[in-house]
């Protein structure tokens, strides 16, 4: 009995000491696992220098230089359109004539009764001199010759009304009305501008005023011709600031001899400013936007705690500047020629071990054009 029961506790030793052993095989395997962290896979770039004009970005309106809807002057009914749809015409053509044959009966009276004033004042002169009539009776004769001329002319001006010139060169739109249509004073006709210049019209905030000034180049982008800059100068800036949004209304001037851009025309303006400054430019995938800061990862030489150097990321708060396409101006933080992380960088961390991968590099353009324009 008792030698079953040495023999069962013999079992169990052995039994245990077999676990033992297992247990300590798997801590030694363990152990020597490296449990370093693991790399992060970044694509990097070398900041660069680059001297960048500054400039002030807007959004902008086109207006003609001058530009009017014409409209009816006098009551009547159209004679005649003397103009097509989208011509050029000359200042001083004929657009539209008004019947005016009431008015031009009533000319006709009025001149008969203006010569027979004025058949009146010759003899009354006559008359005066042989003192055949008296002083007042002469007044009274030249008044009659002064009111006839009046009346003449007011009818001629009404006359005159009833042709609708062009007030200036220039290109017409689309008619508003028709022949045998009756049109009332003040009724739209026809719009007319002269395309040849236009003004670009824009506004700005006030703390940019002290930027401005009269002369500066511009430079126009237009959705329609987007492979096309249109080059103008900066010829106004309004006196007043606008109470309500505290921006300021500019004004630029530029040439457009084909006639490309129309009036109402949304483009995009730049005023180009005098002074060239110098900055670390960087693509824009490199910089980390946070509420607290934005950031960049700069990939340098670091050590673990046993001393062992390994490349790892060092988080730089940075001040950004002005951007151009898929480019961003690096104000502070970061040094001509420190690696940045441009791909990846939303995984990474400070000191966090990283391999660079430059394979596939992220988008660098300054003007990028995207495919679907």
């Amino acid at each position: 009995m008792i030698k079953k029961i040495l023999i069962s506790l013999g079992g169990f030793v052995l039994v245990v000491l077999s676990l033992g052993a297992i247990k300590i095989a798997q801590i030694k395997a363990m152990s020597s696992i490296d449990h370093s962290k693991p790399a992060a896979s970044v694509t990097t770039i070398t900041a660069g220098e680059e001297s960048w004009r500054p400039s002030l970005s807007a959004i902008a309106t086109l207006a003609p230089v001058e530009g009017v809807l014409l409209s009816a002057d006098a009551d009547g009914a159209v004679l005649m359109v003397g103009v097509e749809n989208g011509s050029s015409v000359n200042a001083g053509d004929v657009l539209f004539e008004l019947d005016a044959t009431v008015e031009a009966a009533q000319l006709a009276s009025a001149e008969a009764r203006t010569d027979i004033a004025r058949l009146n004042a010759h003899r009354a002169t006559e008359l005066l001199a042989k003192s055949t009539i008296s002083q007042s009776e002469f007044d009274s004769t030249q008044a009659q010759l002064t009111q006839a001329d009046a009346d003449a002319g007011a009818i001629k001006a009404l006359l005159a009304k009833k042709t609708v010139r062009a007030p200036f060169n220039g290109r017409v739109g689309i008619r508003l009305v028709n022949t045998g249509q009756y049109v009332s004073r003040g009724m739209p006709l026809i719009s007319l501008q002269r395309l040849s210049q236009m003004y670009v019209n824009f506004t700005i905030p006030q703390r940019q005023l002290p930027l401005l000034q009269l002369g500066q180049d511009i430079a126009v982008k237009v959705d329609a011709f987007p492979s096309d800059t249109f080059a103008g100068l900066l010829v106004a800036i309004n006196p007043e600031v606008d109470s309500t949004s505290r921006n300021l209304a500019a004004q630029a001037l530029i040439e457009n001899p084909d006639e490309r851009l129309r009036a109402g025309m949304f483009v995009n303006v730049e005023v180009v400013l005098p002074a060239a400054k110098p900055a670390v430019v960087l693509p824009a995938t490199a910089i980390v936007y946070a509420s607290y800061g934005n950031s960049v990862y700069v990939i340098e030489k670091m050590k673990d705690a046993d001393g062992k150097e390994y490349l790892g990321a060092s988080q730089r708060f940075v001040k950004l500047g002005q951007t151009r396409g898929d480019q961003i101006a690096v104000t502070e933080g970061v040094k001509v020629g420190d690696e940045v992380a441009t791909a990846g960088v939303f995984k990474l961390r400070n000191s966090l071990p990283v391999q660079i991968n430059n394979t596939v590099q992220p988008s660098n353009n300054p003007a990028p054009k995207p495919a679907n324009t």
